[in-house]
């Protein structure tokens, strides 16, 4: 071995000039005795040579020459210069020798912990990474799975290249580091064939707790996790008591495995996506190495670990950066922002059912208040200011509302006063607003993004969100009250001057109309017949993963199989869908895409339907329509006036009103699609000049940082690096999913008390849980709990859905679905009102179901009763 140039793994010499920072982290665990793959590194002295033989210093400073850290373009065409560089120059004999003997010796003799394969793990390894003062880590590559000395020799040449990425060298940049005498090392080790992997934080990064540690887990090797492609379970245990605090199973969907010298991402086999990764005594046994370690380096830890037959190795370790001060209190505080005001998760925050992302609790809630300001200013005569304004608590949205005798005065006079033009012109003022959001949509749309400079981009970020914003208010003043009046007034009315024993309910003078939600469910049936027309293709829908069929869809590529010409009339129709009814949303957070870029739920619908599974939506509403109509006719011919005239007048504003509030509330999404398309393209500039890793880590800034980010790119200032923010808060986002927002605050308040769901809360371990019987019926069934379209894919023909609550997007699970259980909503909500229309039992209100039921559990819902009966039992 050339020692100037090759060391062993726990060398002393191992240091972080010489192995990098990574290299130094691994020989001083090594050296401690940890549980470290076998390897060796490849120094700093090892690139400078490479560099020096081959007289690569000149062309890499000329490179970097050219480039401007306000184009991207240039950062890429730099690097690829650099790159081409170094695949065109060969590594000196000595050198390779050495590395090729190095690795066969590794193979040969490696330890028992690890694989009985030739396999190694090839990883950069920067001077300036994994330090406390600074985040280099990551900016360079690594290179798994690799197979052979040719192999090694290459992947050894590709590391030492990747020191000249261009988000390396934008990093770099910003962080004013010299590009003259840089240096990298590489460290080759043993690769554990890993069952299971994930990340160990030996303090809790949410709470700052020091006596906590928290362990990210997943199924596979490493790269899922670290690289945010997979949701991983997540543990808290306490260090002292070596007891398990919380658990947390994902839906584990995808998996890095080895393939072929490489790795690839797949899917996750349907038994093990729920399936809890760690057991309580690995996950104990994980924390003590975590202890360990925490006391070598004198701090709280960030530790990447494996397991393969049931040993556990460790693979890196660093300062955990960002890490909170501990919290004082482990009690949740539900504390009011405005003592005097009351705070109700109503309103906008029903269509925000999931903590919010930190870009939209501070830009989007902002604009909504700027709305929702202005129309206490039109109601009200005032700005409604303090008085009237959504807040996040915990990061929940809130409504907050100061109620005093002064206020109920000024609510009660002004409702008076607009009752005629919230009702009488509600559907009217509906379509304006629509009209004003389309053509603010519009105006963005059809200019090409990647032209528009950071400030123009923000610019219209805010004129489309804040015009959905308005849009909310009018439809909040409008069609949502107007159709509740006309359903609650006619319903009022025939239950009490009509209805006569054996009589239908009323609602049934209210279903079988063409809402945007039933045309959706249409169009997707109509694919799924006209796929059946086309044997191959309707082969290849039900049998094809839908995760692969999503894949195919984006890259354009023909399954094989299908004929091109029919894959083509497919795409086209599919496309046509999305284009008239993917602009919906999941929730209002613009955090979440649209259906019109996840068609993979979709394509689940379709599957269903071309499976058989699933109802036909022309019969149901056909029966829905005849039963309203006979309904009617009976009425009509048994009544005289004066009843019939308010029976014809109540139940045509009813008719009228009722399916315009549900097509107003799928409008909400008309500018989704633009504002993300605007602030991807935005978050992509971030990432190239180095501020983010992806550029979906946008929606995890606060508004003050993307405008300081955007405004240091319109003056070609380098951008600070603020990847290291983005986990902590995704985990801090993770942590409150897990709360019971309460209903209403205070909590103790009488108002508080009266809520439906009020009694749910104060058990832990309910037997039954009681809300809004919004739809006759008993079912009994398994259980899917799920949050947002993350989770669809979860769900299977016959499963109970339980949500925090639904909107026109959720409408394809319906379909699937035998009976409904919401945590927010009441009888007039859209899951009360398509549970009804689809004739499931659904309960609605129960302030914690998503909470206090588990995916796979067998309940029953009683909607008659509005009750939900919890079992112990799980799914088979």
């Amino acid at each position: 071995m050339i020692t100037d140039y090759l060391l062993s793994l726990a060398d002393k010499q191992a240091t972080l000039e010489t192995t990098g920072g990574k290299g130094a982290s691994l020989a001083r665990l090594s050296a401690a005795g940890l549980p470290v793959p076998d390897g060796f590194h490849v120094t700093t002295a090892a690139y400078r040579r490479f560099v020096a033989d081959n007289g690569l210093q000149p062309g890499i400073l000329a490179a970097l020459q050219t480039v401007d850290p306000a184009q991207p373009a240039t950062l890429e065409a730099a690097s690829a210069r650099i790159h081409a560089l170094f695949t065109a120059s060969p590594i000196p004999t000595d050198l390779a020798e050495a590395i090729k003997a190095a690795y066969t010796d590794l193979t040969s003799h490696h330890s028992a912990l690890t694989t009985q394969h030739s396999a190694v793990a090839v990883r950069s390894s920067a001077t300036a990474e994994d330090l406390p003062e600074a985040s280099f880590a990551g900016q360079q590559e690594s290179f798994l799975n690799i197979h052979g000395p040719e192999a090694v020799l290459d992947a050894v040449k590709r590391c030492w290249a990747s020191l000249w990425t261009a988000r390396a060298i934008a990093y770099r940049r910003q962080h004013a580091v010299s590009m003259d005498g840089l240096s990298l090392a590489v460290v080759v080790q043993i690769l554990v064939p890993a069952e299971a992997s994930g990340i160990l934080f030996t303090a809790n990064p949410i709470t700052g707790q020091r006596d906590q540690a928290m362990i990210s887990a997943a199924w596979g090797l490493g790269e899922a996790v670290v690289g945010g492609m997979v949701t991983p379970d997540t543990v808290v245990v306490d260090k002292e008591t070596r007891q398990v605090v919380s658990r947390e199973v994902a839906d584990k969907q995808v998996m890095t495995v080895r393939v072929d010298g490489t790795t690839e991402t797949e899917s996750v086999p349907a038994s093990m996506r729920r399936t809890a990764v760690l057991d309580d005594a690995t996950a104990v046994e994980l924390v003590q190495l975590g202890k360990q370690i925490e006391m070598l380096y004198g701090q709280p830890m960030d530790v990447e670990w494996a397991l393969a037959g049931g040993q556990i190795a460790i693979l890196q370790a660093r300062p955990i950066t960002a890490l909170p001060q501990p919290a004082a209190a482990t009690s949740i505080d539900w504390t009011r922002p405005n003592p005097k005001a009351m705070y109700a998760r109503g309103s906008l925050a029903e269509h925000l059912p999931n903590p919010v992302s930190p870009l939209f609790g501070t830009l989007g809630l902002r604009l909504a208040n700027v709305a929702t300001g202005a129309l206490g200013t039109e109601f009200l005569g005032t700005e409604a200011s303090n008085d009237y304004q959504y807040r996040t608590i915990n990061g929940y949205t809130y409504l907050g509302i100061v109620f005093g005798p002064k206020e109920m005065w000024k609510f009660t006079k002004a409702g008076i006063s607009q009752i005629g033009m919230m009702l009488g012109r509600g559907i009217e003022r509906w379509q304006e607003a629509r009209r004003l959001l389309i053509d603010a949509a519009s105006k963005w749309e059809t200019r090409p993004v990647q032209s528009l400079s950071p400030s123009e981009i923000l610019t219209g970020v805010k004129e489309v969100l804040l015009e959905a914003a308005r849009f909310y208010t009018v439809i909040q003043s409008g069609t949502l009250p107007t159709a509740s009046s006309s359903e609650i007034l006619f319903t009022r009315f025939y239950n009490m001057l009509v209805k006569r024993k054996g009589d239908p309910d009323g609602t049934i003078f209210l279903f079988g109309f063409d809402t945007v939600t039933m045309l959706a469910e249409k169009s997707l049936f109509d694919l799924a017949e006209w796929a059946k027309q086309e044997p191959d293709l309707c082969s290849t829908l039900i049998h094809t993963a839908t995760e692969d069929l999503a894949k195919e869809w984006e890259l354009s590529q023909t399954p094989a199989g299908v004929a091109p010409d029919v894959w083509a009339e497919w795409r086209a129709r599919f496309q046509q869908h999305l284009d008239t009814y993917g602009y919906t949303t999941f929730d209002f957070d613009f955090v979440n895409p649209t259906p019109a870029e996840t068609p993979g739920l979709l394509l689940d619908a379709v599957k269903m339907y071309l499976e058989g599974k699933g109802h036909n939506p022309y019969e149901r509403q056909a029966v829905a329509a005849e039963r309203r109509e006979q309904a009617a006719q009976a009425v009509l011919a048994r009544i005289g006036w004066p009843r019939k005239n308010w029976f014809r007048r109540l139940l045509g504003w009813a008719q009228r009103a009722v399916p315009a509030r549900e097509d107003s509330l799928a409008d909400l999404g008309l500018g989704h699609a633009v504002i993300r398309r605007m602030l991807n393209e935005l978050g992509g500039r971030f990432v190239a000049g180095g501020a983010l890793c992806a550029a979906e880590d946008i929606y995890w800034l606060e508004e003050q940082e993307v405008q300081d980010l955007a405004a240091a790119l319109e003056r070609r200032d380098p951008l600070p690096d603020c990847s290291g923010r983005i986990p902590p808060r995704k985990a801090a986002w993770q942590a409150q999913r897990q709360l019971n927002p309460p209903g209403m605050l205070p909590e103790t308040s009488r108002w508080a008390k009266m809520i439906p769901w009020a009694k749910n809360l104060q058990d832990d371990h309910p037997v039954e849980l009681k809300g809004f019987g919004a739809s006759g019926g008993k079912v009994t069934g398994t259980a899917r709990v799920l949050f947002g379209p993350e989770d669809f894919a979860q769900m299977q023909p016959g499963d109970v859905l339980v949500a925090v609550t639904t909107t026109p997007a959720w409408t394809a699970l319906f379909a699937m679905a035998s009976a409904v259980v919401t945590d927010i909503g009441g009888p007039l909500s859209h899951s009360s009102i398509v549970a009804r229309e689809y004739g499931i039992p659904a309960v609605m209100a129960t302030g914690v179901a998503t909470r206090r039921i588990h995916s796979g559990q067998v309940i029953t819902v009683d909607g008659g009763a509005g009750v939900v009966l919890l079992s112990n039992g799980r799914e088979t």
